[in-house]
C-alpha cells in the first residue's frame, strides 16, 4: 500500500494514514477482509516512528475499519466499505464547502465558479485516466517480461 505523507502538513501524520486507508476501503483499493501490514513493515516502508502507525491503527480499529487478528496483524473489516464511503463523502463534502465559502466570499459569480469546477474536473479526469493507463500498461509489460519466451 502506498501512503502519501506531508509531514509539512496542519493534520497529524496518524490521521494522514487513517483518511488514506479509509479513502483506500472506499475506492476498493483495499477491499474486506485484506491484511495490512504490521506496524513495523509499514513504519520501515514509510518511514515512520512504529508509535505513529500503531496509533493510526488502534483508530481505525476503534472506528470499526479494522479488527485484529491475533498472531497475524490487522486486517480490513469486510463491512468497513460503508462507514469509509460516508467518511469520504464527509471529506471531500467540508473540502468544498470551505472551497465555494472563499470563493463566493472572494466575489466569484456561479458562473464562474461552474467554469472552474467543470474545467478542473476535467484536467482532472484526464490526468486520472492517463495514470490509470499508465497503470495498465506497466502491468502489461511487466507480466509479458516475465513470460519465458517461445522461440
Amino acid at each position: 500500500m502506498f501512503f502519501s505523507i506531508d509531514a509539512a502538513s496542519d493534520v497529524p501524520i496518524y490521521e494522514q494514514i487513517v483518511r488514506q486507508v479509509k479513502l483506500a476501503v472506499a475506492d476498493g483499493t483495499l477491499a474486506g477482509g485484506q491484511m495490512l501490514p504490521s506496524v513495523r513493515q509499514l513504519s520501515r516502508d514509510i518511514a515512520l516512528n512504529p508509535n505513529t502507525i500503531a496509533r493510526a491503527y488502534r483508530e481505525l480499529q476503534a472506528q470499526e475499519i479494522l479488527k485484529p487478528l491475533r498472531g497475524r496483524g490487522m486486517v480490513v473489516r469486510r463491512d468497513a466499505i460503508e462507514a469509509c464511503t460516508s467518511a469520504r463523502d464527509d471529506l471531500v463534502g467540508d473540502g468544498v464547502r470551505r472551497a465555494l465559502a472563499d470563493a463566493i466570499a472572494g466575489g466569484m459569480s456561479p458562473d464562474q465558479l461552474r467554469s472552474l469546477f467543470e474545467s478542473e474536473l476535467a484536467r482532472l479526469s484526464a490526468a486520472a485516466t492517463k495514470s490509470n493507463s499508465d497503470e495498465s500498461n506497466l502491468e502489461s509489460a511487466s507480466s509479458s517480461n516475465n513470460e519465458p519466451s517461445h522461440e
